[in-house]
This record gives C-alpha cells, structure tokens and sequence, in this order.
C-alpha cells in the first residue's frame, strides 16, 4: 500500500516537475500559466492532466488539434513514481529517506532543464538545500547543520576556483553558474571530503557524453549539470563504500 501511494505521489509530482522545468527557464508563471497545448494553445481540462491516463486515453494526441503530444511527459512522470518507490525500498522512513527523495527530484528537474535549456534555476535547487538543511537541524540538532552548511561554503569556494581556473585555461566558461551553485548541495548533503569524491566521479559519468556529442555535432557545449546531480545521488546512496574507498586509497 506504502509503494502504491508513494508511485501516485510522483506521477502526480513528476507532472508538476516538468512544468517547473520547462517554465522556469522561459519565465512563465507557475500559478497563473494555466498547461496548454503547445502547438494550438488549447487549455487542457482537468481529465487531459491526469499522469500517464490521460496521454494513454488520447492515444499522445492533443483531443483539439490532433498535434503530437511529447513522450517526455508520461516518461518524466513514470519516473518520478519509482523515483518515489526507491528511498522507501531503500531506507523505509528515516533521514536518509526525505534526503534522498529530495535529491531525486532535483535530479529530475535539473536533467530536463539542463538538457533543454542549458540551465539549473536557483529556485528549485536553493529550496533543495534548505530542506535537506532543515532535516539535518530535525535529525541531527544544530551542529552537524552548521558543519553542514559550512561544507556547503567551501565545496561552492572549490567549484568557484575550478570554475575560474578552467576559463582562464581553455579560454571559454568551464562551469556555468548553476554548476557552482550545486557545489553547494554537494557540501551540505555529503561534506567535503565525499563532495569532492562525487566531483571527480562527476567527470568521468559525464565523459562518454562529451565525447558522444563532441563527434556528432560541433557544438563544444556540455551540459554538466545532470552528470553531477546524479553522481551525487550515487555517492549519497553508496555513501559508506565511498567512504571505504576514500580511505583505502589515502592509506595507500
């Protein structure tokens, strides 16, 4: 019953995270917009909203203009449904739970928005991190919240000096702004030393892409952003055999 409620939360949740996604880069409302077909601006009723019904009853065709209606939608919202299965099959309720949950629907929000737009908006990300700040306050007290924010500073000072120091040696921007500002999610979920761990695995999840894209087209533009929301979700979900990993090596 727990995973059924759980399923029906993220595909009514990851309906909403693509409007945040594809709005917010453009500008539009998230209150006032009402969702519209995108090629005859037909205003959908309440029976065209329903997650993955609605696309399935009207064979992923608008009912007013017949215009194709994207995949994008009923995939997105399938995905935040075992999106919200998973930290409940992994950790039931506790910290870890909530903390993840949050992650993996950053991690939603920011691959559709980097992807297709090229950009991580501050909005979602910064409500991120205030919760999952807040949760440590909840489930650990006041200290490890202020040593929690305080990685978060440094590993955002790291990616600023990567960042600043990768413009001035390829002469083009290395990070975007939304890279640096994750930098600070990154502190504040895993600390320093397992943040910096999550960015150097960042880069080699991202590298088969690059150099994927880098043939097919000439475009030298990567968006970094997904690479290194879900190598922080790898890290925080294996965290302990990071953790072992980390040591064994600096013991060597």
């Amino acid at each position: 019953m727990i995973y059924i409620l759980l399923a029906i939360l993220g595909l009514v949740f990851g309906s909403f995270y693509l409007v945040v996604a594809t709005r917010l880069p453009k500008e539009e409302s998230l209150v006032v917009s009402r969702s519209h077909c995108d090629n005859c601006k037909h205003i959908l009723k309440w029976y065209e909203l329903i997650p993955v019904i609605s696309y399935l009853m009207q064979k992923g065709k608008c009912r007013k203009c017949g215009a194709r209606i994207s995949i994008l939608a009923p995939l997105i919202e399938i995905i935040t449904a075992v999106s919200f299965c998973l930290p409940y099959y992994l950790y039931s309720f506790d910290y870890r739970f909530y903390a993840l949950l949050i992650l993996l629907s950053l991690t939603i929000i920011i691959f559709i928005s980097d992807f297709k737009f090229y950009i991580i908006n501050d909005e979602p990300l910064f409500i991120s991190i205030i919760a999952i700040l807040v949760l440590k306050y909840i489930y650990f007290g006041i200290k490890p919240t202020g040593m929690a924010a305080l990685a978060g500073i440094v590993m955002f000072t790291v990616f600023l000096c990567v960042k600043l120091f990768g413009d001035k040696a390829f002469k083009k921007e290395s990070l975007g702004g939304g890279d640096i500002k994750l930098a600070i999610l990154f502190g504040v979920t895993l600390g320093v030393k397992l943040g910096l761990f999550a960015f150097i695995l960042s880069a080699f999840i991202a590298l088969p892409y690059a150099v994927i894209a880098s043939m097919k087209s000439k475009e030298d533009i990567v968006p970094y952003g997904p690479f290194l929301i879900l190598s922080l979700v790898l890290v925080f979900i294996f965290m302990t055999k990071c953790s072992e990993l980390i040591n064994y090596l600096f013991a060597i």
